[in-house]
């Protein structure tokens, strides 16, 4: 890919420090790999070989069936509706409504989603449920588009709707299939676990998770199908970054400010992906300790080594090096992602106690 843009790769952050005054009051351990099309690490720091849980920074991928096998195209599904399948929304207004609508549209209800209730993400989202006397409902669920993809395609492939969230169920095969294609492993033996939504997540290399979002930035190598399904979800998350989180979030910012050059999706426990279409790259990282705050620093300083147009400006400017806020609003420290190479003295068994 020639995109004109510069990329600085000689390092990469793998530490996040907080500072609270001059003083380096915590440290967040960073694990990075941007890979392109081809496989070939770009950028990496830690542990990138390790197997890791993705939780929802792989959505987009698992939205490709959704896509691939017509069930959009039948359901007359739209950017707005498959922005959503991908998305960690905030359960604001637009957020809810839209699923709600689709729901109908499908035959079905909040009867049928089996993510399970929680309030909004959006603090103003869910002081307005609580003022209305409402309680949350699965459609206030961050994953409730997501949830509603996968209804959508069992209706498609005559799959039960009853148990769709198992591994078993077709469905979640197809998704595996999927993700075992996108990222060229065998998962069938793969750790496994549940989601904080009901679903499977699969341990995955993070270096692998980086050539899968690669394939989905450029697919070009892929099925005709899929690189079509794939420039679908491009295009939705592109058109539509306040769908993908929300009001104030990292994701739907990134998006922005970078014109869709970046499209951002994260997940639980301090994983964050990325796509590059210009640049041809995909980028896992993951935070030991899941500490989202040093993720998105983190992430934020990997798009600057890149060269990626417009995350340096000044409407994202905050994220870079986020600031340390006391209850009067004042800056008291912030976060920087830095690449730590010193190692701390071995001081042996010497008593350190006064």
């Amino acid at each position: 890919m020639n995109s004109g843009v510069e990329m600085n790769t000689a390092d990469a952050p793998n530490v996040v420090e907080v500072t609270r005054g001059d003083f380096v009051e915590s440290r967040h351990q960073i694990a990075v790999a941007v890979v392109d099309i081809a496989g070939s690490i770009v950028l990496q720091a830690g542990e990138i070989e390790r197997p890791i849980y993705a939780r929802s920074a792989i959505k987009p991928l698992q939205a490709l069936e959704l896509i691939e096998t017509g069930a959009a195209d039948a359901f007359k599904l739209t950017k707005q509706e498959i922005a959503l399948a991908c998305a960690s929304h905030n359960g604001e207004r637009r957020h809810v409504e839209t699923v709600r609508s689709w729901l109908g549209r499908i035959g079905l209800s909040v009867e049928n989603l089996k993510c399970g209730p929680h309030a909004p993400l959006f603090p103003a989202a869910a002081d307005a449920l609580m003022r209305a006397g409402e309680k949350p409902s699965p459609l206030h669920n961050n994953c409730s588009g997501k949830h509603t993809g996968f209804l959508t395609l069992a209706r498609h492939i005559n799959a039960s709707l009853s148990g769709y969230e198992r591994f078993e169920h077709p469905v979640q095969q197809r998704v595996l299939d999927v993700l075992e294609q996108m990222s060229g492993l065998d998962l069938r033996n793969a750790p496994r676990g549940i989601d904080g939504c009901g679903i499977p997540v699969i341990a995955i290399p993070l270096g692998n998770i980086a050539l899968a979002m690669a394939r989905l930035a450029v697919p070009d190598d892929q099925p005709e199908p899929r690189q079509a399904a794939a420039k679908k979800i491009r295009e939705a998350m592109a058109s539509e970054p306040f769908l993908i989180a929300g009001t104030d979030r990292f994701d739907t910012r990134v998006i922005k400010a970078t014109e869709g050059r970046a499209l951002i999706k994260s997940g639980a426990e301090g994983v964050v992906c990325a796509m590059l279409s210009e640049l041809g790259l995909g980028i896992a990282l993951k935070v030991a300790d899941g500490a989202q705050r040093g993720a998105e620093t983190a992430m934020a300083q990997v798009l600057i080594c890149l060269g990626v147009p417009g995350i340096a400006a000044g409407d994202v400017e905050d994220l870079i090096e986020p600031k340390i806020l006391n209850r009067r609003g004042e800056s008291v420290g912030g976060l920087r992602a830095i690449t730590e190479t010193d190692r701390v003295p071995d001081l042996g068994k010497r008593n350190v106690l006064i």
